[in-house]
């Protein structure tokens, strides 16, 4: 199979929108593969800091991003012969993803690593740039947001859940600075495609939000039959 007639369902958005559990859920549905593409900046970012790598030198993430021992199994990931699966979910791993997202290099070092969950029946990835940079031919582009308040208490009952202590508006202004340095670096920023829909999940369920992409992707399939 030509690994450009492959479907991919691009899910865009900022933290704590939604789009992992969604996305997570939209691939199960359909029998698709699924790229949870921060995970691998949050892998970076995790050995990164154990080794004292300073997230600034672009060079020495680049070299750990080539190297970078991940296996990726249903919804476990593991690093070398650690599993890191809730481990990279803390706020630390997710600060430090987004910091070192700004990196031209890594950011090119990951891309084919990236590319390669490319796999039938079909993929669904998520992230911040796969619809305009990573999988710009994807058959369905999405772009799932909603406020900084609701994201924040996302985010907060999740990490509560996980038995950390946590201060909302500590995760609320985290997620707003966030969403600035996501929005405003050079390379590959956070923004909507011209050709994704919008979904605002600020009132919605999971759920729902999870039909709606479906819906969206029947149709297409549908006409392209």
């Amino acid at each position: 199979m030509n690994i450009n007639s492959i479907p991919v369902i691009a899910i865009d958005g900022p933290s704590a929108s939604g789009k992992g559990t969604v996305a997570q859920l939209v691939s199960e549905n359909l029998g698709f593969q699924y790229l949870d593409s921060g995970s691998l900046y949050r892998l970076v970012a995790l050995k990164a800091i154990r080794i004292g790598i300073d997230l600034n030198d672009e060079k020495a993430l680049e070299n750990i991003a080539q190297n970078l021992d991940v296996t990726f199994t249903g919804r476990k990931i593991q690093l070398g012969i650690e599993e890191v699966t809730d481990l990279i979910r803390q706020e630390i791993y997710g600060n430090g993803a987004s910091k070192i997202a700004a990196h031209s290099r890594l950011r090119e070092a990951l891309l084919d690593r990236q590319r390669a969950f490319r796999k039938g029946p079909g993929l669904v990835a998520d992230g911040r740039d796969m619809c305009s940079v990573v999988f710009p031919d994807a058959a369905l582009k999405v772009f799932l947001t909603a406020t900084a308040e609701v994201r924040a208490k996302r985010r907060y009952k999740q990490l509560m859940e996980k038995g950390e202590g946590v201060n909302i508006n500590t995760i609320l202004r985290d997620i707003e600075e966030r969403d600035r340095r996501d929005s405003i670096r050079v390379f590959a920023p956070l923004k909507q495609s011209k050709d994704s829909s919008f979904i605002d999940t600020t009132l919605l369920g999971i759920t729902e939000v999870v039909n709606k992409i479906l819906e969206q992707y029947s149709e297409i399939s549908i006409k392209s039959i």
